[in-house]
């Protein structure tokens, strides 16, 4: 996609810049890594067992190691050395979890980890289009980003989506021995894992309020473990299915919320799932009009 700026109410198109190389887009990711994808970066250049992994990340709302490469080239296999990698991570816990642990303040143990929600990231200015056909299966841990950089200093991460497809990648690699290892332990999550136990009354309930979230302008829909998370730049309100209601949390903080109907609680310092300090609990009788007041508050701040 072409990037242009204004001058004189007239556009002119602003030019690429190559990156000379792969480490020059490694320096700038790491650098950066909370802005581009939300993540933590704990270590750079690891090596065990013969393979070197560019970045190690960590993400913390779904409490999964992240493995990042960067690429200049397009003559690589994401699938062979993707799974390569997540094969790496599945069968050396122990490593991963030490390498943290010496990094960073915070104490983690195994069973800390969401290791199903394991996945690899490959960054590249460009994919050639047997890579970008390899990603199209509903299951796969894989994310393709496309890097571009621009003479006026811009720099732009644009991920490249999947086609829709119910195509198991299990189904069409069952004699890989890495694809299939690491596909007993991951798990992947849609909307239907939700809905499926749900009954017919919250499901409409829930259709109609996703009909307004994604009213509000761009919204990205990210079923995670625990809940279904509502993204602009960052989670603006997090959904959890119980039996006769839905919880949802507003990310803001404690004071932020305009709320005279008192419809959402203050959970601050409480043990809660989902981001941000309000809860409210959702009834099919809840007033779904004043609702959507509480969360474009929540969408405007985190837009």
């Amino acid at each position: 996609m072409p990037l242009f700026s204004i001058q004189n109410h007239k556009l002119e198109l602003v030019k690429k810049m190559d990156f000379k190389l792969e480490r020059d887009i490694q320096k700038l990711t790491e650098e950066n890594l909370k802005e581009i994808f939300g993540l933590e970066f704990f270590r750079t250049e690891f090596q065990l067992n013969n393979l070197r992994i560019d970045t190690l990340a960590f993400d913390k709302e779904s409490n999964s190691f992240i493995i990042i490469e960067y690429k200049k080239g397009s003559s690589f296999s994401v699938i062979d050395q993707g799974y390569a990698y997540l094969a790496l991570l599945l069968n050396n816990k122990a490593d991963f979890i030490l390498e943290y642990n010496e990094s960073k303040e915070d104490f983690l143990s195994k069973s800390n980890v969401d290791w199903s929600q394991s996945r690899i990231i490959f960054v590249s200015p460009r994919f050639n289009k047997h890579q970008k056909y390899a990603i199209n299966f509903k299951d796969l841990p894989i994310e393709l980003w496309e890097i571009s950089r621009y003479i006026n200093q811009t720099v732009t991460y644009n991920q490249l989506t999947p086609s829709e497809s119910n195509v198991s990648i299990k189904t069409i690699s069952p004699k890989s021995k890495e694809i299939k290892d690491v596909g007993k332990i991951l798990k992947s999550y849609d909307e239907e894992d939700y809905l499926k136990n749900l009954s017919d009354e919250f499901v409409e309930v829930y259709e109609e309020l996703k009909r307004r979230i994604l009213n509000l302008g761009d919204v990205e829909i990210k079923p995670l473990r625990v809940y279904i998370a509502f993204k602009s730049n960052n989670n603006f309100v997090d959904l959890q299915f119980q039996k006769k209601s839905i919880k949802l949390w507003l990310n803001l903080r404690k004071g932020q919320l305009d709320d005279p109907k008192n419809m959402a609680r203050d959970v601050a310092g409480k043990g809660h799932h989902g981001n941000g300090d309000y809860e409210i609990t959702l009834t099919p009788d809840d007033d779904l009009d004043y609702l959507m007041t509480l969360i474009k508050q929540s969408y405007k701040i985190n837009s």
